[in-house]
This record gives structure tokens, C-alpha cells and sequence, in this order.
């Protein structure tokens, strides 16, 4: 049973559903349980590429995604300001990897002969689609095909609502939209079923908590414990506002836009209908007020109206649950845990713990305990994982002009193995041997995008350890222009493929 809708609920029991219910052998039945007054709280409107295969995995059309979702494509994401707080200095992380990335040593060929051109603007094409507001494929590419590797950036709440009639009305999802007022359990522990106001008391086997940050049965049930981190990511409050486009016309972003402020960053996410807006900051650096001021600042500089709407008013305590999964209740999104959504890790994170659910289902009780520790091993790993990569945002930038700034670069509030890789990349660029699981949340190339998009430079001389490293750089250099000479001509706009597709739609799978 999965306890709670939005995109966190309907994408778990997408997940489970589309592997399991009709399984001849071994059917399982997956009900919804869904409070019909509390709304979703709609964060998450950016995605990884691993969206693509999620939903092509449950069997939604991917027309159907950017006709009733407001869903645009996503290629990366850029950040301006965050080196020394000059608007006009940024850089991108796109989705693609560099060209020849496993081929040789790129970043020293990029210091040794290009250094004054920005790293990700070299050795990938991508940045000059998303500079241009290209589409990630032609008009008659097939559904969740690419010809440049993309994500999405939707409307959360449309996207909820997209999942819960795929899976009432193609994957046999039964859903009841009730209160809980109780929760009864077996003598062992387990949560034997849950009491509700009109229908009485709904057993299950296995309870999925996607209650969203209350966390009603794994932290109010069971008590399990929060794993603040804030003593290093100091972001608790986001302010989140839509803003229309000038004109229908308008262009619509390929990238999602973080744009530094003097105590937070203002997230930018570009759909077909309106932006998507809003200010992540931490409440121990700035008031609510001056937030505000920062955010209509902001909107107005980039063409937003000046009579904006009130910002809706979001609070978290950055940090993940001591366990996720305890006796026979897993926690998936908000509920888990929340962290601020600096490379949209959010939904990332819904996906990867529904798919492993689904993968490694216990058969018996018995196989339950022994999934649930890997479970708790591998999703405290991915945990720790984000907030190493958020952080390193934060302590390879060069602003000094706060204090939010000065105490992200206090030695206190890096986390260790963060401080070892910077160790270690003063000698060598980042590589498999640092990420050394299957499925790491951000590949070794993530890294070395914003490494070197922030300005980090190695010790002299310290990644040339090869004579013709420069020049087998250089031939992949030449391949990522000739690809960019490409495709700059030859893709549309991002918002003439959304409307080719809203009229025509895409081919099929």
C-alpha cells in the first residue's frame, strides 16, 4: 500500500505496478491511499534524463507527458554568479558527457592549450544548444528518443495527476481517497493495517510512506530519527512563484537557471505556459522580507512583471531519515528526506528507490529485513552523495560578500570525504576511482563540469602526466565543434518542437 499521492506516490506505484500486477505467478495488488484535502506540495519540476526510461518503463506516452503536463526539455542546468557573484559570469552542467571522456586526459589538454575557454563550453556541444534554445531532437525523432541527452522540466502537480490516471486506468492501481486516523499493528511490529475515516481499516503487507514531509508512518510511527544537515547545506526556506512570459512566443529556457543571491540562489525552469521561479535561502542569513526583495529583483531584471504574485512559502530541515526502510514501512520522497533542489535530486532520488522497491520486492517476510538493510545501505550512500555535490557548489565559489558565503567555506561544515577529493583533484581530475558504485548518484564528469566551471585549478603541471595528452585532447575538442556546427542548424527551438508536438505529437516507441 502506498500512503500518499502527488509525484512521489503515483510514480512509486507506476513503478511497482507496471512489473508486478500482472505477474501470473506472484500478482501484486497496489492500492493508493490518498487524503482528499491535503494538496501536493509541487516541488520537483526538474528532472534527470533518468526520467525518460522511468516513464517509458510504466508505459506513459511521451506526448501525452508534454500536452498534459506543461513539460518542456531540459539539458542541463547553468549557473551564473556563483564564482564571484558577477551576473555575466557563469557556466553550464549539461547532461551529455564530454566528448572523449574515457579517451584521455581532457582537462589537461583544456589547461595546457584552451584554458580561456570555459571547460564545459569545449569539450561538449550541449552548452551551445541550451546558449541557443535548442530542442534536444528534431521533430521527427520518436517519442523519448535524443539526439542530444535531455530531462524535463513539468508542472508537479500536473504530473501527479498524469500518473494517477495511467495507473487507475491502465495499470490496475486501486485508489482510495481517505483520511488515516490510525494505525494499527501485528504483535511483531509491523504495521498490520491502516485505520480510516469512512472505509474502516485497509491491511497490506508492505506500507510505502509518501506522506511528504510530515512522514506519518515511518517518523510518526515509528519514530525513526532525522539526519539534519544543515551544519552544512544552511538553505531551509524557499520562496515559489509563477511568472508569465511577455508574449506567447516567448523562448522557452533549454536549462534550468540558478542564479546566485547574497544568502540563497533563485531557481529559473522554463515551461511552455510560464517560469517557474522562486528563492531557496537560509533563514539564519537573510529575512523573509529581504527574500522577497531579492526574488522581485530578480523576476523584474529578467522581464517578469512588477506586480508578481505573493511567492507561496515552503520550510524543510535539510537532511534524510536515519533509515528508510524499517520492518515492513519505506519512506520515498519528501517523507525520506529533502534537500534543497540545487541539480533537481528530488524526483532523481523517487525514482531510484521506487525502481530498486520494485526490483528486489521481498517474497517472504523473512527476505524483507534482508532487503530493507541494503536498501538503508545503498539510499544513505546516494544521500551523503547529493550533499557532497551540492556542497561542492558552495565551497569552490569565491564570493566573500556574506556571511552565508564565508560559512560555507568554513572547514567545519565540509563534509570529509568532500575535503579528501578536493585533495586529491589538486593532483589529478576527477574519475571512476573516486565513485566507485553501480549507480552513483552524479558521474565523475558532473564533477569535473562544475569543478572547473567554478574556476578550480590543479597544481601546476599536476595533470600532465602523458606528452600526447594535448593532442588527443585537441582531436576530441575538434569533434565537439564540428557536432555543435551540427546541430545548431539542424535542431529546433525548444518551444517550435513543444508546439510540432502539442499539435502533431511525436512518433511512437
Amino acid at each position: 500500500m502506498v500512503v500518499g499521492g502527488g509525484s512521489a506516490g503515483w510514480l512509486t506505484a507506476a513503478l511497482i505496478a507496471a512489473e508486478h500486477v500482472a505477474t501470473p505467478l506472484r500478482p501484486l495488488r497496489v492500492t493508493v491511499l490518498e487524503s482528499p484535502n491535503v494538496a501536493p506540495i509541487g516541488v520537483g519540476e526538474g528532472t534527470w534524463p533518468t526520467m525518460r526510461d522511468t516513464l517509458r518503463r510504466v508505459g506513459v506516452s511521451e506526448t501525452e507527458l508534454v500536452r498534459e503536463c506543461d513539460a518542456s526539455f531540459k539539458q542541463g542546468s547553468r549557473f551564473n554568479a556563483w564564482v564571484d557573484g558577477l551576473d555575466n559570469h557563469g557556466y553550464f552542467h549539461p547532461f551529455v558527457l564530454p566528448q572523449g571522456y574515457t579517451e584521455t586526459n581532457l582537462v589537461a589538454g583544456w589547461l595546457q592549450s584552451h584554458a580561456h575557454v570555459p571547460f564545459a563550453d569545449l569539450v561538449s556541444f550541449q552548452p551551445h544548444l541550451c546558449a541557443q534554445g535548442k530542442a534536444p531532437k528534431q521533430t521527427a525523432t520518436p517519442e523519448y528518443a535524443a539526439v542530444a541527452n535531455y530531462g524535463y522540466h513539468f508542472d508537479a502537480g500536473k504530473f501527479g495527476l498524469l500518473l494517477r490516471k495511467h495507473c487507475t486506468g491502465r495499470l490496475g492501481v486501486r485508489h482510495v481517497q481517505d483520511h488515516v486516523v490510525g494505525i494499527n499493528t501485528h504483535d511483531n511490529g509491523d504495521i498490520a493495517s491502516l485505520q480510516t475515516r469512512t472505509q474502516g481499516a485497509l491491511a497490506g503487507d508492505l506500507f510505502v510512506d509518501c506522506t511528504g514531509l510530515q512522514s506519518l508512518l515511518l517518523a510518526g510511527h515509528y519514530g525513526v530519527e532525522f539526519v539534519s544537515q544543515k551544519q552544512v547545506l544552511f538553505n531551509d526556506t524557499a520562496l515559489a512563484v509563477q511568472v508569465p512570459y511577455a508574449h506567447d512566443s516567448s523562448p522557452i529556457a533549454s536549462h534550468t537557471i540558478s542564479t546566485a543571491q547574497h544568502s540563497g540562489w533563485v531557481w529559473d525552469i522554463g515551461l511552455p505556459t510560464r517560469r517557474g521561479v522562486g528563492h531557496v535561502y537560509s533563514s539564519a542569513h537573510t529575512s523573509d522580507e529581504a527574500a522577497e526583495q531579492a526574488l522581485r529583483t530578480y523576476i523584474e531584471k529578467t522581464g517578469g512583471p512588477q506586480d508578481m504574485a505573493s511567492p507561496r512559502k515552503l520550510s524543510f530541515e535539510p537532511g534524510y531519515r536515519k533509515e528508510f526502510w524499517h520492518r515492513n514501512c519505506v519512506a520515498i520522497g519528501l517523507s525520506a528526506g529533502f534537500i534543497e533542489p540545487l541539480e533537481a535530486s528530488a524526483l532523481a532520488l523517487v525514482e531510484l528507490s521506487a525502481a530498486m522497491l520494485s526490483d528486489e520486492m521481498p517474497a517472504t517476510r523473512d527476505a524483507m529485513d534482508i532487503v530493507a538493510r541494503r536498501f538503508n545501505d545503498a539510499f544513505s550512500y546516494r544521500w551523503e552523495r547529493v550533499i557532497d555535490f551540492l556542497k561542492l557548489h558552495y565551497v569552490l565559489s569565491q564570493r566573500r560578500d556574506s556571511a552565508f558565503w564565508r560559512d560555507h567555506v568554513a572547514q567545519a561544515s565540509i563534509p570529509e570525504r568532500l575535503q579528501e577529493l578536493l585533495t586529491l583533484w589538486r593532483h589529478r581530475p576527477p574519475s571512476r576511482y573516486d565513485l566507485v558504485r553501480v549507480e552513483e548518484m552524479f558521474p565523475s564528469a558532473s564533477y569535473q563540469y562544475v569543478l572547473y566551471g567554478m574556476g578550480f585549478r590543479p597544481e601546476p603541471g599536476a595533470y600532465d602526466r602523458r606528452a600526447d595528452s594535448s593532442d588527443r585532447a585537441d582531436g576530441f575538442f575538434r569533434q565537439a565543434a564540428q557536432l555543435t556546427r551540427k546541430m545548431l542548424p539542424a535542431l529546433p527551438s525548444n518551444r517550435d518542437l513543444i508546439d510540432h508536438i502539442k499539435r502533431h505529437g511525436m512518433l511512437p516507441i
